[in-house]
């Protein structure tokens, strides 16, 4: 007889689904373990982060002390070439000088007299072609400028020769030569030569602003931030508030950056003070001297082309003014001797006293205009050249403290990679 299944009890609740393991509840379709933190994969992760920063940290700011100190190097070269360049213009300007002040002299003066001024032009001359070789030679970007000034020099000079051999006879048009030269120099050369200052002195500025505190400082300042983040990231997980390893690696970080960035901020000011100091003094006596050289030659040229006072004395005014307004102090005195002799040429002149303005414009001794000036000439190039020294051995000095700083922070950014390691690795140590 069959015996039929007893029907459930209302009261009676399904059973749940049996897994393998026992009672669990049906699967879902989501893993087991989902949401639980793969923690040797994240410890992996952030010591990449660490590292990496570190790293990039030391590169870069490497990077930016090696850069300030080629600037430095730069800044040398081109103060350097700036100087050069000022003295071709004055001491081109200085032989003019020294050219119209022998066409005074013509042929029949003291023989001694006129082979002392023809041994000083020469000098002058050779000068001038031995600094434009050397300038070009220093800073290729002035070489087509330099060879064009080159050509007009050479013209130059062809014309005062040929003016220098008619002079010695007598000859006047000796003095036509000489006083086209002159006026063919001023035309042709040196716009050239200001041109060369211009662009020599925007890049001795530009390579003394070559210093970057700030930079260093942004560097160092991000690569902290990140090793604050890593140690924040670090305690949330294994509830340590400090991790040794990142605590090291961030002091690096941060006694590396003051001490670079301090040693910017110092070449920085010391850079600024060169510009505004010994460069600039430098500068304004390569002005002064070029300046009072041509009111010299404009001294001469006036008394060389009779009657031209009226021509010559507001040039001559006009660098006077330069001169009084950028020498120092020290060559004033100097510079007033001159002007109190050329005040007496003037006046002789305007009386026609030629012979009165003659004696003092030529006179070797302290009754003529040239001793006076020749002592100004030679007071503000020594200026010149003292100031120029200070300055470019300055900037090279300094220069060789960013450089080890460089090689330094290299290393220390290693150093800071490897102390981030270790102090992951005591981490990855503690949840093995």
């Amino acid at each position: 007889m069959t015996q039929l299944a007893a029907a459930p009890s209302p009261r009676m609740k399904p059973a749940p689904a049996r897994s393998r393991q026992g009672f669990w509840p049906a699967p879902t379709g989501k893993p087991v373990g989902a949401g639980v933190e793969d923690t040797p994969s994240l410890l992996n992760r952030l010591q990449i982060i660490g590292i990496a920063t570190v790293l990039a940290f030391g590169l870069l700011s490497a990077l930016i002390q090696f850069l300030s100190y080629q600037s430095d190097g730069r800044a040398a070269d081109d103060t350097e070439q700036l100087v050069r360049v000022q003295e071709i213009q004055s001491t081109l300007l200085r032989a003019d000088a020294i050219a119209t002040n022998l066409a005074l002299i013509g042929g029949s003066g003291d023989p001694e007299q006129i082979a002392d001024r023809d041994t000083e032009y020469d000098a002058a001359i050779a000068r001038v072609f031995t600094l434009i070789a050397q300038a070009a030679e220093a800073q290729p970007a002035d070489e087509n400028a330099l060879a064009a000034l080159n050509v007009e020099v050479s013209a130059y000079a062809t014309a005062i020769a040929e003016a220098r051999s008619n002079l010695r006879q007598n000859w006047p048009v000796g003095k036509e030569y000489l006083s086209g030269a002159s006026a063919a120099l001023r035309a042709d050369a040196l716009p050239i030569l200001e041109n060369l200052v211009t662009a020599n002195s925007e890049r001795a500025d530009d390579s003394m602003g070559g210093q970057h505190p700030f930079w260093l400082l942004l560097v160092g300042l991000a690569a902290v931030g990140v090793l604050v983040w890593l140690n924040l990231q670090l305690a949330r997980r294994f509830r340590r508030y400090v991790n040794v390893g990142v605590a090291v690696a961030g002091v690096i970080v941060v006694v590396t950056t003051l001490v670079a960035a301090i040693a910017a901020w110092r070449a920085d000011s010391q850079n600024d003070g060169l510009q505004d100091e010994e460069l600039r003094m430098a500068v304004d006596q390569a002005e002064a001297r070029t300046a009072g050289n041509d009111a010299k030659a404009y001294e001469s040229l006036r008394l060389v082309k009779r009657g031209s006072g009226a021509t010559y004395e507001p040039l001559w005014q006009e660098s006077a003014e330069v001169v009084t307004d950028v020498a120092d102090r020290s060559i004033l005195d100097e510079w007033e001797a001159y002007v109190a002799k050329h005040e007496a040429i003037v006046r002789s002149d305007n009386e026609d006293l030629r012979g009165p303005a003659l004696r003092v414009a030529t006179a070797a001794g302290a009754n003529g205009s040239n001793a006076p000036f020749d002592a100004f000439d030679a007071a503000a190039q020594k200026l010149v050249d003292d100031n120029a020294a200070t300055t470019t051995d300055e900037l090279r000095a300094g220069r060789t403290l960013a450089l080890i700083g460089s090689l330094l922070t290299v290393v220390l950014g290693f150093a800071a990679a490897v102390a981030v390691a270790r102090g992951i690795g005591a981490r990855r140590r503690e949840y093995a």
